[in-house]
């Protein structure tokens, strides 16, 4: 399996790791949490094209499902109707 960072040279992961190290724990957080809301944005970008005509809660239950898988999903939300 292929490291994420195969395409990132030697320099500049070192870089990288320098300034991760230099940040805080408030500062390592505030960086995940905005790269998980961008995740989430693309992810619902994507459900979005895909259904076109769903409202924003709809989309939002397919994040779900798509995330947790169709299994939990239905224990979690058992009265959600869902097309496939």
């Amino acid at each position: 399996m292929r490291s994420t960072t195969d395409d990132t040279d030697r320099d500049t992961l070192g870089h990288m790791s320098q300034l991760y190290r230099g940040m805080t724990p408030a500062e390592k957080l505030g960086r995940v949490s905005a790269l998980t809301r961008a995740a989430e944005r693309m992810a619902l970008a994507g459900l979005r094209s895909r259904h076109p005509g769903e409202d924003d809660d709809r989309l939002r239950l397919r994040l779900a499902r798509q995330r947790l898988g169709a299994q939990v999903f239905d224990l979690c939300f058992p009265h959600a109707f869902l097309s496939r």
